[in-house]
């Protein structure tokens, strides 16, 4: 089992940025993919980015390439996902997610195994 915690999230005006994190705990050798997600009310779930650990390739949705990085920190098993420039629409719950198959960097991270509670980010215009 792998638990995954997420924090960072908050408010902040449109054009600011955030840094969020995820904590990983429990048998984290077995993970290959660490990603995010997340969703709005009202709309579906957005996979926004996610990463490889055997080789670090990385995969961001269009709608957040060049503004997001996702990032991981080994020694703290901690993932991160610094947001800059971020718009009104970025407005989310965003869910932190594992998995252990090798062949997770195809899938969006709304479907790993192991995700988070969520942490609330809202961008005001």
């Amino acid at each position: 089992q792998v638990q995954v915690v997420e924090s960072g999230g908050g408010s902040v005006q449109a054009g600011g940025s955030l840094r969020l994190s995820c904590a990983s705990s429990g048998l984290t050798y077995s993970i290959n993919c660490m990603g995010w997600f997340r969703q709005a009310p009202g709309k579906e779930r957005e996979g926004v980015a996610r990463f490889y650990t055997a080789d670090g390739s990385t995969y961001y949705a269009d709608s957040v390439k060049g503004r997001f990085t996702i990032s991981q920190d080994n020694a703290k098993n901690t993932v991160y996902l610094q947001m800059n420039s971020l718009k009104p629409e970025d407005t989310a719950m965003y869910y932190c997610a594992a998995d252990y198959r090798t062949y997770c960097i195809s899938l969006p991270a709304y479907r790993y195994n192991y995700c988070g509670q969520g942490t609330q980010v809202t961008v005001s215009s």
